[in-house]
């Protein structure tokens, strides 16, 4: 059995090897602003594939999200990573970080804003519209989470070291997408109270879901940067890293299955 599974990520790596990427920056608009997100998708297959939105952290549209747009697209997704501060803003330091995600939070605009990059990617040729899914990063994951919770037609969503906002009663019946959410088990961002408040929700709003916390990891642990902005807090594991995104492809071949 262990042979095979091995043989079988091998294949899968020389697979994502092979892969012809393709990107370019997909131009929108939503309520007036101009957004530019970043589109990604393996050339060498043909024929409609699943599309997966990625929604960055709270720096804005950087590298990070494109790397991660990237990695999904050599898997045989084509991805997009949505703008959500418009033109491509990047965040210059922490203070403005938290100004540009800061007008989004218990506002309608976050599941709006999020919409908006999930029917561009709905609407490409090359993607199956009963085929999305959403992936988030800290500010990203609470976006695909308050996506999931505004009805989007989502197979499933996954929220990396997300805030944790819960389901309202007016949700209960609207959630179709399956969620996971990877948790740093050390997250100092996150309360108690909170991740209780989440799960309460979620149990009595009825949908599919499920937590996986990971142990030592922090705030950030996917981001080998994390460390860079003298978060206290916020670390990069690798460990963590690599078993959530293994953990992400399970349940994507889950959702994603015919």
């Amino acid at each position: 059995m262990r042979l095979a599974i091995a043989i079988g990520m091998a294949a899968l790596v020389a697979d994502e090897a092979r892969a012809e990427l393709v990107t370019r920056v997909v131009e929108y608009q939503h309520e007036g602003t101009a957004l530019k997100g970043y589109l990604a998708y393996d050339g060498s297959i043909s024929g409609r594939r699943p599309g997966v939105l990625v929604i960055h952290e709270w720096w804005g549209l950087n590298d990070y999200a494109r790397m991660r747009a990237d990695m999904l697209a050599r898997m045989g997704f084509v991805a997009l990573a949505a703008d959500m501060y418009g033109g491509g803003m990047v965040a210059e330091n922490r203070d403005h970080a938290a100004t540009l995600s800061g007008q989004f939070m218990g506002q309608p605009l976050i599941r709006t804003r999020a919409r908006a990059g999930l029917d561009v990617l709905a609407g490409h040729e090359l993607v199956d519209p009963k085929r999305l899914a959403a992936i988030g990063y800290c500010f990203g994951g609470t976006t695909v989470l308050q996506l999931a919770y505004s009805g989007a037609e989502l197979a499933g969503v996954v929220s990396f070291h997300g805030g944790l906002p819960a389901p309202q009663p007016d949700d209960y019946g609207r959630i179709k997408a399956r969620v996971l959410l990877a948790h740093g088990a050390d997250d100092p961002f996150v309360s108690a109270d909170t991740i209780a408040a989440f799960q309460k929700g979620m149990r009595e709003s009825g949908a599919d879901w499920q937590m996986i916390y990971y142990g030592k990891a922090m705030h950030s642990f996917t981001n080998p940067q994390a460390g860079g902005a003298n978060i206290r807090g916020a670390a990069y594991d690798k460990l963590a890293d690599e078993r959530c995104w293994g953990h992400m492809k399970v349940f994507f071949d889950e959702i994603f299955a015919k």
